[in-house]
């Protein structure tokens, strides 16, 4: 079992968002909240090639991504700067770079059975409607019909809610885990001044740990180690962030064969998980 870093990302700005997709791509949302700017790259998962970098908006800041979809990152704005409520859907297209079709009335709300689901608020309620999410072209109209958008929503997370992603959980001494898992996480709190709750992923014979550490200083260091089960021994031990005052926590994850980890709030570091 060996973990081999594949490339890094780091421009010195607060990463907001990492979304691999199932296309083989990876995109990054980072900001600037002093300066009031918004950036979203893409790269090669596999390779870090960049694709695009730097890409904005009209508006530098009030957008955010609602989804990526076949190769489409579906951005919205929002209905009032400061408030949290989107408005608008703009589909972008990550292989020409060009927002292809936008819909500034309409809500996103969710894509299933290749369908795009959005809704416009009326002051008596919502209206829905099915799109094409290649055109933007409005397939049916819904009316009110909220329990068929309740339901097809439903079905929509199950499908999301698949096993191509792993995250951490905290620890918890359970006579279901692998013994081998309690031990090491034993030997942690022997060695080590541990502060609050342990995070782990177990895939097969690797287990990945991030947790805090009092230093010296009386503040925290948080340090991730992935360690070979099979063998018994760290395979990569790094301190991710130093003399935080905070838990940090979802500081890494999972996706296939691909460990995503992040250090501190800027860079980025990718790794490919080699049976």
């Amino acid at each position: 079992m060996k973990l081999k870093k594949i490339y890094r990302f780091d421009n010195k700005r607060t990463i907001w968002r990492i979304i691999p997709t199932d296309e083989g791509k990876l995109v990054i949302e980072e900001r600037e909240p002093e300066k009031k700017q918004a950036y979203f790259h893409c790269l090669e998962t596999e390779s870090g090639k960049k694709i695009f970098k730097d890409f904005q908006l009209n508006d530098n800041f009030w957008i955010g991504i609602e989804t990526i979809h076949d190769d489409i990152i579906y951005f919205h704005r929002f209905a009032k700067p400061d408030m949290p409520k989107h408005k608008g859907i703009y589909a972008f297209d990550i292989k020409t770079k060009k927002i292809f079709w936008e819909n500034p009335d309409l809500i996103y709300q969710f894509i299933q059975r290749d369908k795009l689901f959005a809704y416009v608020e009326k002051f008596e309620g919502r209206k829905y409607y099915s799109l094409d999410p290649n055109s933007g072209e409005v397939i049916e109209e819904l009316a009110e019909n909220y329990e068929l958008i309740n339901r097809l929503r439903e079905e929509s997370i199950k499908v999301e809610n698949n096993n191509s992603y792993l995250f951490p959980e905290a620890f918890e001494d359970d006579s279901s885990l692998d013994q081998r898992v309690v031990e090491f996480i034993k030997s942690l709190r022997s060695k080590f001044v541990v502060s609050g709750k342990i995070e782990f992923i177990l895939k097969n014979e690797l287990m990945m740990i991030s947790f805090h550490e009092v230093n010296s200083k009386g503040t925290l260091n948080n340090l991730f180690k992935a360690v070979d089960l099979s063998k018994g021994k760290y395979i990569l031990e790094e301190v991710i962030n130093k003399e935080t005052s905070l838990f940090l926590t979802d500081s890494f994850f999972v996706k296939d064969d691909v460990l995503f980890l992040l250090f501190g709030k800027t860079r980025l570091e990718v790794y490919k998980i080699i049976n």
